[in-house]
């Protein structure tokens, strides 16, 4: 089955405005991936660049790990695919990865980030991350920054891959 994406509410509270914003950004680099081979999802855009969306899709996973967990529940910051918290790492091993592992354990790490933020207090809940303390509001904010960016490398990609355009 394709995935879906859910347009946010025109009229909704801060809340729910904010995490409609964000699943419509993981729905998209799902979109973006969706249909490809294992092979194609490994495809690197142009040297020197290590980008792909394999990569792209081993790296949100990170970042939603190390973003909601060390916020709202108190975790230290732990690498999936980056040893020794090298964050390049999850981009650069691709080769071999296995591409349904890290689908599933991206989609994992959204569905408990999901589990985390709604059960979150409100926006102005804080927590510690790397020594600094956030809001939930500024991360939240950060995650719908983090993916538009790389969903705008995920657009080029799959343009280069199979001629596939569109939002």
């Amino acid at each position: 089955m394709a995935p879906e994406r859910t347009l946010p509410p025109l009229r909704a509270d801060e809340r729910t405005t904010l995490t409609a914003f964000l699943d419509a950004q993981r729905a998209t680099l799902a979109i973006k991936c969706d249909g490809l081979t294992d092979g194609q999802l490994r495809e690197r855009a142009v040297p020197p660049s290590s980008l792909s969306l394999l990569g792209i899709v081993r790296h949100m996973a990170e970042v939603e790990r190390n973003w909601f967990r060390p916020l709202l529940s108190g975790e230290r910051m732990s690498a999936i695919y980056a040893p020794d918290m090298d964050w390049e790492g999850a981009f650069r091993d691709v080769a071999t990865a296995d591409t349904a592992e890290a689908f599933r354990t991206w989609r994992a790490e959204c569905d408990h980030a999901r589990t985390l933020v709604a059960a979150a207090p409100s926006l102005d809940t804080t927590g510690e991350r790397g020594g600094a303390r956030f809001t939930l509001r500024w991360v939240i904010t950060h995650m719908i920054e983090e993916y538009a960016r790389h969903n705008g490398h995920a657009d080029l990609l799959r343009e280069r891959i199979d001629g596939t355009t569109g939002e």
